[in-house]
């Protein structure tokens, strides 16, 4: 009864007891479970039909425009919609284009150009369902819960990607690439289905939280400039979207060049890659669960500040197995997993704090303008490292980035507007 009554007064125990929640969180562990796999699967179909590491990297950077050009539009109307419904329809809709891709693929008629139209497709579908994912969380936890439900979230979401990454090349083999990708299409069918039926998070705070304009007197463009206000009044907001951004573009080089690291400086091949994957999943769940016991006992700035200096340490210390003598691949992957940890702990308090202070009529166009700002970075910071890699190895460029991490932490510490957060 005692490490009951624990377990329920540091998180864990209130949200099980909130079943809308737990109804949208085993929808979004299913879907991160046929992401995980459509990520193996897609990726060596692409590879198979196209035989191009350039046209690879092409179709890649082509998944983030849509972001980059849309979220902020479509921010702005997942504010005005029933998240529920968006969520519902785009779950649906992601379902039937991943099941044409499936179906194109077994019977020999997919083409390049579909490969094009159909990450389009889904990219775009992405820039309404991101936004009302992060709108729909605060109407389903009280404030207090939100910090312990963004890390639980997170755990589950990795534990199913992990579980999906540890079964996709057998399932490959089993029952082909199409097969596979299939199974993807199934699990955002389930989905849609799971949120339909899911109590609606508005019904009860239409009245509680009502619109303060109303939707014949709002505009998109007056949507979209009121989300900029918001955030340059929030300087503290604009300082932990910085910080993702710098984050996201230190951490272009190990996105890119993480297979070239894994072959020329660990010296190991596609099982020292699934190795460095696998660790930092662990991490990141490791880190999820320790938040949802233990975080409400730190300030968010503890959280987001350790966070930052773990980061920086892990990416750092990845260039010194190549200089290891022997246990390269599992020092690696110890970097990988303090890396994994940091993330997630970075991640969920950075979440809170937008959702605990933004109003829920603004949590979309928000939510999409945090995104817009942080997914700009990670196409700079993969140019550039296509460059430099020309002259410096991995290893010195992941220490290099590693420290330049680090940086921003100074100006936090001194801030003390942030470290009362």
């Amino acid at each position: 009864m005692q490490n009951a009554a624990v377990l329920e007064k540091q998180g864990f125990g209130q949200l099980l007891k909130i079943r809308p929640y737990l109804i949208y969180l085993s929808a979004q562990a299913i879907t991160r479970f046929g992401d995980s796999l459509d990520s193996i699967a897609y990726s060596w179909m692409v590879y198979m039909l196209t035989g191009s590491e350039l046209l690879m990297g092409t179709l890649f950077a082509f998944n983030f425009l849509p972001g980059l050009f849309f979220s902020l539009f479509t921010g702005t109307f997942v504010d005005r919609w029933p998240k529920k419904r968006v969520l519902a329809l785009t779950y649906l809709s992601r379902g039937i284009v991943v099941s044409l891709t499936a179906f194109l693929y077994a019977i020999g008629s997919l083409q390049v150009w579909h490969l094009f139209v159909f990450t389009f497709l889904n990219s775009t579908l992405e820039c309404f369902s991101r936004p009302a994912e992060t709108s729909i969380v605060p109407r389903l936890l009280p404030k207090e819960q939100l910090l312990a439900g963004n890390s639980f979230s997170t755990s589950v979401s990795r534990s199913a990607e992990l579980i999906g990454l540890s079964i996709a090349g057998a399932l490959i083999a089993l029952i082909g690439i199409s097969g596979t990708i299939l199974i993807d299409a199934v699990t955002f069918l389930i989905a849609a289905v799971i949120i339909a039926f899911m109590p609606n998070p508005e019904a009860a705070e239409q009245a509680e939280f009502p619109e303060p304009v109303s939707e014949k007197e709002r505009t998109v463009l007056g949507d979209i400039k009121e989300a900029l206000l918001f955030v340059k009044q929030h300087s503290l907001l604009l300082i932990t979207t910085v910080l993702a951004m710098i984050n996201n573009f230190c951490l272009a080089p190990l996105n890119v060049l993480q297979p070239v690291y894994v072959k020329e400086t660990l010296g190991a091949g596609a099982g020292g890659l699934s190795v460095m994957g696998t660790a930092l999943l662990i991490g990141m769940i490791c880190s999820g669960l320790w938040i949802g016991r233990y975080g409400k006992s730190f300030k968010k700035s503890t959280l987001i500040m350790s966070g930052s200096i773990m980061l920086g340490i892990g990416y750092f210390a990845l260039g010194i197995p190549g200089h290891l003598p022997a246990w390269r691949v599992e020092s690696a992957a110890v970097c990988m997993f303090v890396a994994g940890f940091a993330v997630s702990m970075l991640n969920a308090p950075i979440s809170t704090y937008l959702m605990e202070v933004t109003p829920r009529h603004m949590l979309g166009r928000i939510g999409a303008l945090m995104t817009v700002l942080c997914t700009a970075a990670i196409p700079v910071g993969s140019l550039i490292t296509g460059l430099v890699a020309e002259h410096q190895s991995p290893p010195v460029l992941f220490s290099l980035m590693g420290f330049v991490m680090l940086v921003p932490v100074l100006f936090l510490i001194r801030k003390k507007s942030f470290r009362a957060i």
